[in-house]
């Protein structure tokens, strides 16, 4: 099990702070990042929190999955590694800088 879990369904309102002192009582919180649009800063509604031990992840999961947070339910599970982007460049490659040699 990975020590850094994904919190969702989070307020606008949310505060790194507010998640660290939260966090704090299933361990040590090694690091929080809440999620915001770029450009506005705005909260995208989730997070990553970063215990200090799996077994610590593991604790804090048990005590705050599906815990209420400013009024909303959270949710909090294992964080799951982060996916290659796949997009029409990935796909396409270098072609555009290769020249046919006849």
């Amino acid at each position: 099990m990975e020590a850094k879990l994904y919190v969702g369904n989070l307020s606008y309102e949310t505060t790194e702070q507010m998640l660290r002192e939260l966090f704090m009582q299933a361990g040590n919180v090694a690091s929080v990042a809440l999620i915001k649009e770029p450009g506005t800063q705005r909260s995208k509604g989730f997070a990553f929190v970063e215990m200090g031990s799996q077994s610590e992840a593991s604790k804090a999961i048990n005590m705050f999955n599906g815990y209420t947070l400013q009024e909303r339910q959270i949710a909090v599970n294992v964080a799951r590694p982060r996916e290659e982007r796949g997009g029409f460049r990935s796909q396409q490659g270098n072609r555009s800088n290769q020249r046919r040699r006849d």
